[in-house]
């Protein structure tokens, strides 16, 4: 009996379909599920793809039968620059390093990094001047970076370490690229560019880095509480005991590094974005941040009473996840619903299609902060909202990301608000994560 597989595009389009997909990846997603459905199947070169956008799909394959799945392609590439960290490692290796690191996620651990966010934000927050135009995207990167360089390696990125900064902003752009069929086979056939050697250079620099402070804990030269300084006291409790190798460690700690900056910067960026265009949204924020701070800093303490605030950063990452779509490869034969997907199919769930569905949001388009009431969340099914993915491969730093956006917001909103250039062209570019293609250029206004 012959194998059914999903509907979709006849393979005879492939061509047609990888030309959509390099001029505008989100628009043809979009076409694709408003066309076909819940389940699409088509080919990109001889490459079988399957994209899903029904929850209890994406549940089934996230959570159920996560085991009959391996990472998508672009994260296998990634080895080559983060090595065999959370992000890229597969099986029980991925199971043993999730238990050693997840207790140092837990919310008690990581309120006192709450200080130092604000601590940075409030310098930020110092530095800026009424009339002032800056991109608020690249502004986000800088701060975030300076906060996950203070916390992972109790250096000031911003200023000392420059050169890590620079370093850190080099690898990104290098795991950008790797979605382009260009970049992937002038990796392919080792061809020299210069894109590569900055990368080979920056990614030296970091090692040389982590593995210095790494040496100067091992040595006890140094007492900074640092997370690489934590990482080397995590033990697998549940498991055989030990610890992480240097080279482990390094492999972590960059993969932190660099999900701890890129997504959370994005999501402030768009944050800005929507802002300034739904003032009433902006005059309701400035109420709750009266109300609750007055004057004074934010503390992680406030958290639970930034009710709106909450609301506001959920609504943005419904409408730019900046983890916009994960990927994954199917090891065997795999049924779903009425259909089998072949060995090696490449699936793909898209949190920016399935956020922006009518079925699950009314008025789908609309930035309404106050959708996320209670009823909502009851109703909703799980995996019709998932900025930090799912399953046992779920983000293991969400929290960490809540406190920093959140508390990031209220400390840059008490005094500032920002406004988009008038004329300056904004377009989501979906890459590995979801930035501004041209940044976001906006003025400075103080209330």
């Amino acid at each position: 009996m012959k194998t059914m597989r999903p509907p979709g595009p006849p393979a005879w389009e492939s061509a047609r379909t990888l030309q959509r997909f390099r001029r505008n990846r989100l628009e043809l997603f979009s076409s694709l599920a408003a066309e076909y459905g819940d389940l699409v199947y088509y080919y990109m070169g001889t490459q079988p793809i399957c994209l899903v956008t029904d929850p209890a799909l994406i549940k089934q394959i996230l959570t159920v039968d996560h085991r009959q799945f391996k990472k998508g392609r672009l994260l296998e590439l990634a080895k080559d620059m983060l090595g065999e960290g959370l992000l890229t490692s597969e099986g029980e290796f991925h199971a043993r390093q999730r238990r050693i690191i997840q207790p140092l996620f837990h919310r008690q651990m990581i309120r006192a990094y709450g200080e130092t966010m604000v601590e940075q934000g409030s310098r930020l927050r110092e530095r800026l001047q009424a009339g002032q135009v800056l991109d608020m995207a690249q502004t986000m990167m800088q701060l975030t970076l300076a906060i996950v360089g203070q916390t992972l390696f109790d250096a000031d990125v911003e200023g000392e370490a420059t050169e890590v900064g620079a370093a850190m902003h080099t690898v990104l752009d290098m795991i950008n690229l790797m979605g382009n069929p260009l970049a992937l086979l002038a990796r392919k056939l080792n061809i020299p560019n210069p894109t590569r050697q900055r990368f080979l250079a920056a990614k030296t620099l970091l090692d040389s880095t982590i593995d210095g402070i790494i040496a100067d804990h091992r040595s006890g030269k140094s007492t900074r509480h640092d997370l690489i300084g934590t990482l080397l006291e995590a033990r697998d409790t549940e498991g055989d005991g030990q610890g992480m190798s240097d080279l482990q460690i390094r492999h972590e700690a960059l993969t932190l590094f660099m999900a701890g900056h890129e997504t959370t910067a994005n999501a402030l960026a768009w944050t800005w974005y929507l802002l300034s265009e739904h003032p009433r949204v902006e005059a309701l924020l400035q109420r709750e941040l009266q109300a609750v701070l007055g004057d004074r800093p934010p503390t992680v303490d406030d958290l639970p009473h930034l009710v709106y605030t909450r609301q506001i950063m959920t609504e943005v990452m419904r409408l730019y996840p900046p983890a916009w779509i994960l990927g994954r490869r199917v090891l065997n034969d795999y049924a779903i619903g009425a259909y089998t997907l072949p060995a090696n199919c490449v699936v793909l769930i898209s949190q920016q299609i399935v956020h922006r569905s009518p079925r699950w949001f009314s008025d789908p388009e609309r930035f309404l902060p106050e959708r996320w009431n209670d009823d909502l969340r009851q109703q909703l099914p799980k995996f019709a909202y998932f900025p930090f993915g799912g399953g046992p491969r779920n983000c293991i730093g969400e929290a960490f990301a809540w406190m920093e956006g959140m508390l990031l917001i209220a400390t840059l909103a008490q005094k500032w608000r920002f406004r988009l250039v008038p004329g300056h062209p904004v377009e989501p570019e979906p890459l590995i994560t979801l930035r501004p293609k041209f940044g976001l250029q906006m003025r400075i206004e103080a209330f």
